[in-house]
């Protein structure tokens, strides 16, 4: 995608980091400077540890992003908490059987806003937050304003209670001159989608 969208990447915002899985990708593509958010106590740990052995600019930061600054409670997921949400799980429940939610954290919750100063020359949003997209994104307002590329997960079901879906995304980005050109549902009611300017 990013040869076929001749993208230039100033820099990435990667939201719902988990353990960081992408960092050895993101360098390899000649991207230096990487801005990291994860909530969850046990990924943040791992994410460290993992940043460490990257020669690149990297800062990581152990808070949830949404639209208020908050503490919230995330439903930790037994699936190495991949699956882990701010939201409570619902459809999610009936399509991943395997998967449960035994557990709970106590997270903080802040704006992206509130990170303009370390984003202002950072131009890509990754973003893995389990039906939480729209929420992150209304506390981006101003960031968004400099952002030219969305990458994410979208939902045509309520996988979590309340979550966005892909419509109400391509609605709020398009007031950003946005729009949706990839869309991959490879888990048929939830898929990835890329949203450029």
């Amino acid at each position: 995608m990013v040869k076929k969208y001749n993208m230039d990447i100033k820099g990435i915002i990667h939201i719902g980091a988990h353990r960081g899985q992408e960092i050895e990708e993101y360098v390899e593509n000649g991207i230096q400077d990487i801005i990291m958010f994860e909530p969850v106590g046990l990924n943040f740990n791992i994410l460290e540890k993992r940043m460490a052995d990257v020669n690149a600019n990297i800062t990581a930061y152990q808070v949830a992003l949404g639209n208020e600054e908050k503490n919230v409670t995330m439903y930790l997921s037994d699936n190495d908490l991949i699956s882990s949400s701010v939201l409570k799980p619902k459809v999610h429940l009936q399509l991943h059987p395997g998967v449960g939610f035994p557990g709970v954290e106590e997270v903080e919750m802040q704006r992206l806003d509130s990170f303009a100063e370390e984003t202002a020359n950072y131009n890509f949003i990754n973003m893995d937050v389990q039906g939480y997209e729209l929420e992150v994104l209304k506390g981006g307002a101003e960031t968004l304003k400099h952002v030219d590329y969305v990458y994410c997960e979208i939902n045509r079901d309520e996988l979590y209670e309340g979550n966005a879906f892909v419509e109400d995304l391509d609605q709020f980005l398009a007031d950003y001159n946005m729009e949706r050109v990839e869309t991959d549902w490879a888990g048929t009611l939830w898929g990835d989608a890329l949203m450029l300017s």
